[in-house]
């Protein structure tokens, strides 16, 4: 398996639907436990999960040109139209 920096920087549709559930509520839960445990690692990974939900795009995913998008999931600011 290789990680390729340079496709990992370019923005691309590679969270799917059921993902980006799945990181908004994993992220926010983080971010709550973290806010109670005063665990920095805790809330910084909880970010991070948040964003990558709200961006649907995985930076890791993308160097990795893995994707979790199934068909009829919607791009970023489709639904905004």
């Amino acid at each position: 398996m290789s990680f390729d920096l340079k496709r990992a920087m370019s923005r691309e549709f590679n969270v799917g639907t059921k993902e980006r559930r799945l990181r908004y509520g994993v992220g926010i839960g983080l971010l709550l436990v973290s806010v109670f445990l005063a665990n920095i690692p805790l809330l910084l990974i909880g970010v991070a999960l948040v964003v990558t939900a709200k961006l649907q795009w995985c930076p890791i995913y993308s160097g990795l040109v893995k994707s979790t998008v199934e068909s009829g999931d919607e791009p970023p600011m489709a639904s905004h139209h």
